[in-house]
């Protein structure tokens, strides 16, 4: 496992936490060590990244399967369109906010440019 966290980046506590949840799911090796597979690395850079976006474990786990299915489970799929509907508008919240924030300073700075320059020329 400490060799999985080096290359993901993540701890071993956080990969314990995505283990408990069902995010990761490893073979055990007769002497008990974990196996990840390669896709378990993108298992877990999807995962820091929908955490980073605010989800929670749960709503990770109830679509998480539909990723790595490609659908075979269609059972998931209503709930994972609920649920990516809603981040995407929260983030699509985020984004404009964002934006007006960019404008305000972007004018801030340029009038606080132009005021030192005027000050400069009076000297």
């Amino acid at each position: 496992m400490s060799e999985f966290s080096r290359r993901t980046g993540v701890s071993l506590r956080s990969l314990r936490y995505y283990e408990e949840w069902k995010l990761l799911n490893p073979t055990r090796l007769e002497n008990g060590y974990r196996d990840y597979a390669e896709s378990d690395i993108k298992k877990v850079e999807l995962i820091q990244l929908y955490f980073s976006l605010g989800l929670t474990a749960k709503e990770i786990m109830d679509f998480f399967d539909c990723l790595f299915q490609n659908g075979e489970k269609r059972q998931c799929l209503p709930n994972a369109i609920e649920v990516g509907e809603r981040k995407l508008g929260v983030i699509k919240n985020q984004i404009e906010i964002l934006r007006k924030a960019e404008s305000q300073l972007e004018k801030s700075i340029f009038r606080w440019r132009h005021l030192i320059s005027q000050t400069e020329d009076l000297k």
